[in-house]
C-alpha cells in the first residue's frame, strides 16, 4: 500500500465547451477556453513550479514561480493568471526562467526557518519541494536584520516575531513559517466562505491574521480544515501529524456523520490513523470537509469504547463480560424464551443509520427471516420518514431529486426547516459559493439561522414563521402562484395530471389560503410571503432544500407534499438546478431506508403485502415471509408497556436519548425482558439493555453508504476491528446462533444479494464502484450509470400528483401554563446523540446543551445571560443554561440535543405526523423559569445511569 496522490492542477477547471489548441515546450495541447496555461501545462504533463497556486481556489498570481516566455509578448506573465490562446506558444524552462525563480526562491528562504530536518512537513513541504524543482543551492541573504524567524533580534524583541498559536485543539498555526501566499485567506474565503481569515499589514509586515487578529479557537474559524490543507509549509499543520510523524499509506473511504457523504483518504501510518484528507474526486464534497470529518474521529479509540460482550440478569445488575460465543448463545435463548412464552410478535428489532447499507440489511433480514414478523424500523421514523411517504405519493419514489453538483445551476434556492451550515456544513458551503455568484435566497425558519445573513451573502427573504404552521405557509405560497397565474401550464399538462392540478389548484386559490388570511396564523408578513413567492415561481432554476425542520410536525407528511406541489407547479423538476432535495441527518438514513427497514417494506420500497415481492426473498431466503406490516418503534414501546413485546435488538442507535418523551421511551425498554444494544459505547439506551454487543467504527470495516444525494459510496476498512469483528459479522453470528445458515465472506456478497433482489440496486456492486467511483441510485439497465438528477422525461409514478394540503393546527398548544413554543435542531461542532463528537475535542466549541430565549421573553422572567433556567413542558422538565439571542422570535425558544445530561427529549411529547408517526420534535408547548439547580428527574436519571454502567471487575463506570 502507499499513499494516494491526487494531482494539484493549479488552477480550477473551466467549464467552457470551446476548445483552444496551443503549443507548450513543443506540445501540442487542447483544452477547454478560459483555462489557465499552468493547468494546460499540467494537462500535458508538464509541471510548472508554484507556491501560492493550487486548483481548490481561483488563481492569485503572488508567488512568481509560475512565470513562463509566451512567444510574441513581452514580459513573463503568471502561467496561473494567463488563460491559453489560440495558437500560443509557451516556453516553461528557458534560462531567464530559471534564473527568475531561483531568485524568487531564495528571497522565499531568507525568511524561513532552515529546520527542515525537524519540520513537521517533511516530507509533505511544497515550499521544500518548490526549492529542489528551481535548483536552488544557497541562499545569499542572512537573517540579519527585518525577519519573521526570530523571536529576538540582535538582543531585542523582534515585533514582526509572532508566537505559535496551539490554540486550536486540531491544528498550529506558526507564524514564523508563513510566506504569505494568502492560500489559506483565500481557501476560507472560496471554499468554505467563512471569511475568517486576513492578511493584516501591508508590504514586509503583512501576515495571516485570524479573526480581529485573535488565536484561532476564539475566531469565526470553523474549523473545517481547508486553510490547512491548502497550507503549502508547516505553518498550518495538524497537531495529529506533529505527534505521529508523516503517513506511509491512505485509503478512500467515506465519512460517517452526517448526509453529504463526504469522501475522505484515511492517511495511516501501519495502524494508526495520522489524519483525514478530503478526497477531491469525492463527488459529494469535491474535495472540503468540516470540522466532524476532518477531525473528529477520535471516538473510534476513546477510552469509554467496549471491547468485550457484556451481559446480565437485570439491569440493576453490574455488567460482567463474556466471550462472542456465550454472548450470542445467550441473545439467541432469549429471545427463543420470549417468542415461545409470548408469541412471535413479541421481538423485533431497530436498524442503524450510521452502519453500512450491508450491515442495515442483514439486521432486517435477521427479523424476517430469524424473528418471522416484520417488526422492523429504523431512525428515519422519527427523522425524515414523511419523506418517504410525501415524495412517494407525488413522485413515486422516497427520495431527493438532485444531486450535490445541481445547486451551481440553481437561481432561487429555498431552505425550510434546514440549518445547511450546522447541520450538513460542507454541502452549506457549496450552497454559500453559489449564493455568492448571485442566486437568491429564500429561508422560511422559525429561527434566524447563519445562513440567513453571513459574509457577502444574504437572504432575500427569511419568512420566520411560527413553528408548526408550515403547511399554511407553504399552501399560501401555491396561492401566489395560481391566482397570480405564475404556474408552469406546459410542464404540469406534459408531466402530471391536468384534472388533479385543477381540483388542487381551485383548493390553493381559495381566499382563506392567502398569504394575508395566513398571517394571523403563521407570522409570516403577507407582502414578504408574496415577494417570496413571486420570486421563486419567476427566478429562474428554483430548488427547494429542506431538513427536520418540516418532516419532524404532525404535519411533516403534508408539508413534504405541499413542497412537491410548489416544485411541479413551478416546473421546477427533472433539469440541473431545481428539486426537491431532503437534506438527511445520518450518513446512511436514505440507505437504511434504501435496505427495508421499515415494517411494511422490503428493500426497494416495496410493500411487505405484495405478493410478488415476497416470492423473490422468500425463494433467496428459503422462508416465508409475513404479509402484515409490523410494529414500528412507537408500537413497539407501546406494546413493551402494554406487556406483549418484550425483547428489542437495537444496532447502533441510541433511541433513549433520540425519540421524543424519554420517560415514555424508559418505561418501554424497562419492561422488556431482553434489550440487546450493538454500539461503540454503553449509550443511554444501554441503561436498560440486558446485553452489550461491541460495535465497530467506519474505519474498522467495509461496506456502503447511501447519501441524502442518492449516491452509493464505498466505505473500505483502514485497520482492524478493535472488538474484533465488524458489525455485519456480529448480525450474522448471531442468526447463526438462532439457526440460521448464513455464511457471508465479505460484505461484496451481501451487496450482490441486494442488487438481486432491489431493482434500483441492479447493477451495483463492489467492482462497479471501484471503477465509477459513486453512482447514484437508480442504477439498472435503465440508468446503467446511475441517475444524478431524478425524473428527467417523466416520473416513477408517471404522471405527478397534486395533492390537497390543507393546514390542521396541531393538538400541542401554547396556554397561560405553557405560553413558550420550543423547537429543537443542531450545531456544527456536534454531531446527533453527541455519543461520537462528545468524546472528541469538538467539546471545546459546544460543551454543553443551552436554550436560546428572545431578550423580551428573558426579561419578563428575570433571565440573564448564562443563568440555569428550567425548562418545563406537559411530559417532563430539565434544566439548562440560557442563551440570550435575537435569533429566534418572541415567543420561542430553541435547544440543541447532543447532551444526555440535559435529555431535551424528555421535554418533547408524544404527538407526530398522522401517517409515518414521525414524531413532533419541533413544535412542544414549554415554559421557562429561573433555576438553581437540576431537575429531581436529571438527578434520578444521572444516579440511575451510573448505577447502570457499572462493570465487574472495573473501579470505575464505563463512562
Amino acid at each position: 500500500m502507499s499513499l494516494v496522490h491526487e494531482i494539484d492542477y493549479g488552477t480550477p477547471a473551466s467549464a467552457s465547451e470551446t476548445m483552444v489548441t496551443l503549443t507548450i515546450d513543443g506540445n501540442q495541447v487542447t483544452v477547454p477556453e478560459g483555462t489557465s496555461i499552468m493547468r494546460a501545462s499540467m494537462d500535458a504533463g508538464i509541471e510548472i513550479p508554484k507556491l501560492c497556486a493550487t486548483d481548490m481556489i481561483d488563481a492569485f498570481g503572488s508567488c512568481r514561480l509560475c512565470l513562463v516566455e509566451t512567444q510574441g509578448r513581452n514580459g513573463l506573465p503568471a502561467s496561473c493568471t494567463t488563460p491559453v490562446a489560440a495558437g500560443m506558444v509557451v516556453s516553461t524552462q528557458t534560462n531567464r526562467l530559471k534564473d527568475v525563480r531561483r531568485g524568487v526562491m531564495e528571497l522565499y528562504i531568507s525568511d524561513h526557518p532552515l529546520d527542515c530536518l525537524t519540520c513537521a512537513a517533511n516530507g509533505d513541504c511544497e515550499l521544500q519541494d518548490m526549492a529542489g524543482a528551481v535548483g536552488l543551492r544557497d541562499v545569499r541573504y542572512g537573517y540579519d536584520g527585518d525577519n519573521h524567524v526570530k523571536a529576538r533580534d540582535n538582543g531585542g524583541l523582534n515585533a514582526k516575531w509572532a508566537p505559535k498559536d496551539e490554540s486550536n485543539p486540531y491544528f498550529t498555526f506558526d507564524p514564523a513559517k508563513c510566506i504569505v501566499c494568502s492560500r489559506c485567506v483565500r481557501a476560507c474565503e472560496e471554499v468554505q466562505g467563512t471569511f475568517a481569515l486576513t492578511i493584516e499589514g501591508r508590504g514586509f509586515d503583512s501576515r495571516v491574521s485570524a479573526g480581529m487578529h485573535e488565536d484561532f479557537v476564539s475566531s469565526e474559524c470553523v474549523s473545517c480544515g481547508a486553510c490547512v490543507q491548502a497550507c503549502p509549509t508547516a505553518t498550518l499543520t495538524e497537531k495529529s501529524v506533529i505527534e505521529i510523524g508523516q503517513p506511509e499509506h491512505s485509503v478512500v473511504t467515506t465519512c460517517a456523520y452526517c448526509g453529504v457523504g463526504c469522501s475522505f483518504k484515511a492517511e495511516m501510518r501501519g495502524e494508526e490513523l495520522v489524519r483525514m484528507v478530503p478526497w477531491k474526486d469525492g463527488q459529494a464534497n469535491r474535495g472540503h470537509s468540516c470540522v466532524k470529518g476532518r477531525f473528529a474521529y477520535g471516538y473510534s479509540s476513546h477510552k469509554d469504547r467496549i471491547l468485550n460482550p457484556m451481559v446480565r440478569e437485570k439491569i440493576t445488575d453490574p455488567w460482567r463480560e463474556v466471550t462472542w460465543d456465550e454472548a450470542f448463545a445467550h441473545v439467541a435463548s432469549e429471545f427463543r424464551r420470549i417468542q415461545y412464552q409470548y408469541g412471535r410478535d413479541s421481538i423485533g428489532g431497530i436498524t442503524s443509520s450510521r452502519c453500512t447499507n450491508e450491515e442495515t440489511y442483514l439486521v432486517q433480514k435477521l427479523v424476517r427471516a430469524g424473528f418471522q414478523n416484520n417488526n422492523v424500523d429504523t431512525c428515519a421514523r422519527v427523522c425524515h420518514s414523511p419523506t418517504g411517504y410525501g415524495l412517494g405519493q407525488a413522485f413515486g419514489t422516497s427520495a431527493g431529486t438532485q444531486n450535490f453538483d445541481s445547486v451551481e445551476k440553481s437561481d432561487v434556492v429555498v431552505i425550510i426547516g434546514a440549518n445547511p451550515t450546522d447541520g450538513h456544513p460542507v454541502f452549506g458551503s457549496r450552497l454559500k459559493k453559489r449564493l455568492r455568484q448571485g442566486a437568491k435566497l429564500i429561508v422560511i425558519d422559525p429561527r434566524r439561522t447563519d445562513i440567513v445573513r453571513s459574509p457577502h451573502v444574504e437572504a432575500a427573504y427569511h419568512l420566520p414563521l411560527k413553528p408548526g404552521t408550515n403547511v399554511a405557509v407553504m399552501t399560501s405560497l401555491a396561492h401566489v402562484i395560481v391566482t397570480e397565474g405564475l404556474f408552469d401550464e406546459r410542464f404540469i399538462r406534459e408531466r402530471c395530471d391536468w384534472s388533479e392540478f385543477e381540483d388542487w389548484a381551485a383548493f390553493v386559490a381559495e381566499p382563506h389560503h392567502s398569504p394575508e388570511a395566513t398571517e394571523a396564523l403563521t407570522g409570516v408578513p403577507a407582502d414578504m410571503l408574496r415577494g417570496a413567492a413571486r420570486l421563486y415561481a419567476t427566478g429562474g432554476n428554483g430548488a427547494i432544500y429542506y431538513g427536520l425542520g418540516v418532516t419532524e410536525h404532525s404535519q411533516g407528511s403534508t408539508t413534504v407534499m405541499a413542497i412537491a406541489n410548489l416544485a411541479m407547479v413551478t416546473g421546477n423538476i427533472g433539469r440541473p438546478g431545481v428539486g426537491v432535495n431532503p437534506l438527511r441527518g445520518q450518513n446512511n438514513v436514505q440507505g437504511s431506508c434504501d435496505m427495508g427497514s421499515f415494517p411494511h417494506e422490503l428493500p426497494g420500497y416495496r410493500h411487505v403485502s405484495d405478493d410478488a415481492t415476497r416470492d423473490i426473498f422468500e425463494r433467496l431466503w428459503g422462508v416465508k415471509i409475513s404479509d402484515e406490516p409490523g410494529l414500528r418503534i412507537p408500537n413497539m414501546l407501546d406494546a413493551a408497556v402494554d406487556g406483549s413485546f418484550k425483547g428489542l435488538y437495537v444496532q447502533g442507535e441510541d433511541i433513549l436519548q433520540s425519540d421524543p418523551d424519554t420517560k415514555h421511551v424508559a418505561a418501554g425498554l424497562a419492561a422488556m425482558e431482553c434489550v440487546v444494544v450493538h454500539d461503540l459505547f454503553l449509550n443511554e439506551t444501554a441503561n436498560y439493555a440486558h446485553v452489550f454487543l461491541p460495535g465497530s467504527s467506519f474505519l474498522e470495516k467495509d461496506g456502503t453508504f447511501t447519501n441524502a444525494e442518492r449516491r452509493i459510496n464505498r466505505v473500505r476498512k483502514v485497520m482492524s476491528p478493535k472488538n474484533g469483528y465488524a458489525d455485519w459479522e456480529v448480525t450474522q453470528k448471531l442468526a447463526q446462533a438462532m439457526g440460521l445458515t448464513w455464511n457471508y465472506q465479505h460484505p461484496s456478497e451481501i451487496m450482490d444479494e441486494i442488487a438481486v433482489t432491489t431493482p434500483s440496486f441492479a447493477m451495483v456492486s463492489y467492482d462497479y464502484l471501484e471503477r465509477m467511483g459513486s453512482v447514484q441510485w437508480p442504477c439498472n439497465e435503465a440508468h446503467p450509470e446511475g441517475s444524478p438528477i431524478m425524473h428527467v422525461d417523466g416520473f416513477v409514478r408517471g404522471k405527478g400528483k397534486f395533492i390537497r394540503t390543507e393546514y390542521i393546527a396541531t393538538d400541542e398548544r401554547t396556554g397561560p401554563r405553557f405560553p413558550l413554543l420550543l423547537t429543537t435542531g443542531r450545531i456544527l461542532s456536534q454531531y446527533n446523540v453527541g455519543a461520537q463528537t462528545r468524546r472528541t475535542e469538538n467539546v471545546v466549541w459546544h460543551s454543553e446543551d443551552r436554550l436560546e430565549v428572545h431578550p423580551h421573553d428573558a426579561e419578563q422572567r428575570g433571565i440573564r445571560d448564562g443563568d440555569w433556567v428550567k425548562l418545563m413542558s406537559r411530559s417532563g422538565d430539565t434544566t439548562l443554561r440560557a442563551l440570550i439571542t435575537d435569533r429566534v422570535s418572541p415567543g420561542v425558544v430553541y435547544t440543541t440535543f447532543h447532551h444526555p445530561d440535559t435529555q431535551a427529549n424528555v421535554i418533547t411529547t408524544d404527538f407526530s405526523d398522522w401517517a409515518t408517526n414521525c414524531p413532533e420534535y419541533k413544535v412542544t408547548a414549554v415554559q421557562v423559569s429561573p433555576s438553581n439547580g437540576p431537575t429531581d428527574w436529571q438527578v434520578e436519571y444521572d444516579e440511575q445511569a451510573r448505577q447502570s454502567r457499572r462493570i465487574s471487575g472495573r473501579l470505575e463506570a464505563a463512562e
